[in-house]
């Protein structure tokens, strides 16, 4: 038994039947690992391939006691169950998107580096709400 309780922000978002699906990865999320919040969805135009619906997104926290390796393929395993599928364009539409941005109080994903709002808006509210301090580089 592992004794380490990993914290994560996963930013989360879809833009194909996205109310269900959010609502889907939350139940999933709250019976399978510690769920320990959420920031308010917000809806964003896409950001690349514009020709699709709007996203609605937010994040996680979530505690886990695997590895970041495991856990981030825990989430993928999660985009599967609930019937993604990545097709040819990278940006293009999606059922659910789950993302470590924060681990441990360390940034670890792009998207909040280069100041991608509809990562940073809802990760930052969690950082506040939760009062977590990110390590610096």
């Amino acid at each position: 038994m592992r004794e380490t309780l990993h914290l994560a922000i996963v930013s989360v978002g879809s833009n194909i039947d996205p109310e269900q699906n959010l609502q889907n990865s939350r139940d999933i999320l709250k019976n399978e690992v510690a769920f320990l919040g959420e920031a308010e969805v917000i809806r964003t135009a896409p950001d690349g391939y514009q020709d699709q619906p709007d996203f609605h997104n937010g994040a996680y926290l979530l505690g886990t006691d695997m590895s970041y390796d495991e856990f981030n393929q825990y989430l993928k395993g999660i985009e599967t169950r609930l019937g993604r599928v990545k097709g040819p364009i990278k940006s293009g539409p999606r059922c659910i998107d789950l993302d470590i941005i924060i681990w441990d109080g360390e940034v670890v994903h792009a998207d909040y580096i280069q100041n991608k709002f509809y990562v940073i808006k809802p990760v930052n509210e969690l950082l506040q709400k939760h009062a977590i301090e990110l390590s610096q580089p």
